[in-house]
């Protein structure tokens, strides 16, 4: 069937709360970072299904890792019993964790029920009731990551009330930075904002947990400035409460490092969740903890029926894999230097391009109204929209950030293809070509 036929199809049986608007096709296939639709178009993917294929869509190792799995045991749930990929992946993460000390690991099935996971070991751990996350983060969708999250009013709207005890401080955006102000300023005054809730209301003593993204994705690629994750750390360390980071979007090399809290070296949390790109996109996600956090909880505290079953976790050796031996964090930084000098020239070219922020294959590229400097919605969905026309995949997050992420494992002739879409698009857009985009696409 054609796009517009499944499309039809779908809708009459499909939520409306479970996609996001942004272009009419319907995905048939995909092959490192080349997505087909079911009309047979081709695409190049600059968004890798949400950071949730950084190895590229059907890479042949992982493939024939869950081929083969599949033909010996597809399921049966490590609630009760160990399997050999399972066994075999619990310490390979644990060796990887960015975290002091000796870890240990508990799988669930997505990102949102890591970090969850994270919310119950940190209560179990501490025996405190609340929780401080930060404006702008996107933690998942679940009660208690959704609870957690403070990127759109759509993930609190109709469904309160939410998980209590969750507290929220403002995230250091760069739209929040006062003109002249240092960087040191800068992280100061917001570390301020910070410990107001703790000097006012929120007993610290009674704090289990501090998460942070330490590059918030969904929330605009925005990397927290090294001193305030170092003073907010700090204070963590002073007062007993633990400190977690969630690397489900920004993990795996996404960032050119192998973990986004890589790039602040002297923080090292007591607890990370991973997700998305662990098993390449099949469902699995995972926390990453100190042995005596983990081991604060009893079974069935955090136990699911599928979490780190056979296929997911052999397709998850077969991703670490890949990410080693292809050396993918190191090809993230490098061809993230490329992005970077792209993006930077288009900002001297284009005058509706503010900041450029890219982290590896990584970042968020501001759309804004050259006369007033604020963001131009309007402008961000025109460009992507002549960008997916072109034949790249490109949306925003926030209504006028580019969001940029195409798999790691990008060819770096398709990289330059890309480049040469976008530059047309903005090109187009600065002349006055472009017609209106559909409405209500983004978030």
């Amino acid at each position: 069937m054609s796009n517009k036929e499944t499309l039809a199809k779908e809708q009459v049986a499909y939520s409306k709360a479970a996609r996001i608007k942004y272009f009419n096709i319907v995905i048939k296939s995909g092959s490192g970072a080349i997505l087909t639709d079911e009309d047979n178009h081709t695409y190049i993917d600059l968004l890798s299904s949400a950071s949730s294929t950084n190895t590229g869509h059907c890479h042949p190792h992982v493939v024939k890792a869950i081929q083969a799995q599949a033909s010996k045991l597809i399921q049966y749930t490590p609630a009760y019993f160990a399997t050999s990929e399972e066994a075999t992946l619990a310490p390979r993460l644990a060796k990887l964790a960015p975290i002091d000390g000796p870890t240990k690991v508990a799988f669930g099935n997505s990102g949102s029920d890591a970090n969850d996971a994270i919310i119950k070991f940190a209560r179990a751990y501490t025996g405190r009731q609340y929780l401080v996350s930060f404006t702008g983060a996107y933690h998942g969708s679940t009660y208690g990551s959704i609870s957690t999250s403070a990127v759109s009013l759509n993930m609190s709207s109709k469904i309160g009330p939410l998980l209590p005890g969750v507290v929220k401080v403002p995230f250091p955006s760069p739209w929040e930075r006062l003109k002249g102000e240092t960087d040191d300023e800068f992280s100061d005054r917001m570390f301020e904002s910070f410990k107001l809730p703790f000097e006012t209301y929120l007993p610290a003593e009674e704090t289990a947990l501090i998460e942070i993204e330490a590059i918030q994705g969904d929330g605009g690629f925005i990397k927290a400035p090294e001193r305030f994750l170092n003073l907010v750390y700090q204070f963590a360390q002073d007062h007993g409460i633990l400190f977690a980071v969630d690397e489900v979007n920004q993990g795996l090399g996404r960032s050119g490092t192998m973990w986004s809290i890589d790039h602040f070296k002297d923080v090292h949390p007591d607890l990370i969740a991973v997700g998305k790109s662990i098993a390449s996109g099949l469902p699995l996600s995972a926390v990453l903890g100190r042995k005596e956090i983990m081991d604060s909880l009893d079974a069935p505290g955090n136990a699911y029926t599928t979490a780190g079953n056979p296929v997911t976790t052999a397709a998850a050796n077969a991703t670490l894999d890949v990410i080693e031996d292809e050396h993918l964090v190191e090809r993230s930084a490098e061809l993230g230097q490329q992005t970077k000098n792209f993006f930077n020239q288009m900002k001297k070219k284009f005058k509706f391009i503010g900041d450029v922020r890219i982290y590896g294959l990584n970042g968020g590229i501001d759309i804004i109204d050259p006369k007033t400097g604020k963001s131009d919605v309007i402008a961000a969905n025109k460009l992507i929209y002549r960008i997916f026309e072109l034949g790249a995949i490109m949306i925003t997050v926030r209504g006028n950030i580019l969001r940029f992420q195409p798999p790691l494992v990008i060819k770096e002739t398709d990289l330059q293809r890309a480049f040469s879409i976008i530059e047309r698009a903005m090109k187009e857009l600065s002349e006055g070509k472009l017609t209106e985009s559909p409405a209500n696409m983004g978030w």
